[in-house]
């Protein structure tokens, strides 16, 4: 088996076609690793797999998250179960990479589309590295050397009690990481902060922090440093953490979306 990658812009993201995620071998898991590290985003279409399948693929790339906030699939722990409605009207849309509020936060993630509506709830992917290129020497050199403070409350502690609240603070405090990360594999370097997770950057006051992270975001937010993927049922997109932010849209309801994530444990970033 060899697969077949189509890149969807010349910045970022490709369609992989030629596999089957249920029987891939280490070669194909090799060519595979190559493809993500080159496209930062692939997305597998028509892959009818089990949830067990859709864990066992995950794994192949290393060890999974058990998220402590997000709901999943009591007999599946690995598996984050994300489903919006007009009752529960929840999607990510904000840009981040995920979970960076961990001291190691995640290496890369593999969502699958379970429901899809008919129209809306697409996912939008920015290219962190490509953001960052673009930022004007003199701002590179401001917060090259600077580290922002991530902590979850923001997000998920207000879905938790005090006590609660409290107890998992102490478990998961807040993390330190560089603004701008080296990715671990290739060296580049890229926009590391997201209004989700980032609760202030270290060393400057209030009002300059606000100015860093608004031009971080406004960077990211960028149309051409991005890709977006349209949604189907047994739609598989993988995309890497490290150098990658998304976006649900949330321009579906009442309608349903229902995708399901696997996640893969990164390292500290530097």
């Amino acid at each position: 088996m060899s697969i077949e990658v189509q890149p969807m812009t010349a910045t970022l993201g490709a369609e992989v076609t030629g596999m089957d995620m249920a029987d891939v071998d280490a070669g194909v898991i090799d060519e595979l690793r190559k493809a993500w590290l080159d496209h930062k985003v692939l997305v597998l279409r028509d892959q009818h797999i089990t949830t067990e399948e859709h864990i066992a693929f995950g794994a192949r790339f290393g060890e999974l998250e058990v998220h402590p906030f997000a709901t999943g699939v009591e007999e599946h722990p690995e598996i984050v179960k994300i489903v919006s409605n007009d009752k529960v009207q929840y999607a990510a849309s904000g840009w981040h990479s995920d979970v960076t509020w961990r001291e190691e936060p995640s290496m890369g993630s593999i969502l699958r589309g379970v429901v899809i509506p008919p129209a809306g709830g697409d996912t939008c992917f920015a290219d962190s590295t490509a953001a960052y290129d673009r930022l004007s020497d003199s701002f590179k050199s401001w917060i090259d050397d600077l580290y922002a403070i991530h902590d979850f409350t923001n997000v998920f502690g207000q879905r938790l009690s005090e006590e609660d609240r409290a107890a998992k603070q102490a478990e998961f405090p807040p993390a330190r990481h560089p603004v701008v990360r080296t990715h671990p594999d290739t060296g580049a370097k890229g926009i590391y902060t997201n209004r989700s997770f980032v609760d202030h950057i270290e060393g400057v006051s209030a009002e300059d922090g606000e100015k860093i992270i608004t031009t971080l975001e406004q960077s990211i937010m960028d149309p051409s440093v991005q890709c977006r993927v349209r949604w189907a049922p047994d739609t598989f997109v993988m995309w890497d953490n490290r150098c990658v932010q998304h976006f649900a849209t949330n321009d579906f309801w009442p309608q349903t979306r229902h995708v399901e994530r696997v996640t893969i444990i990164g390292d500290r970033p530097h």
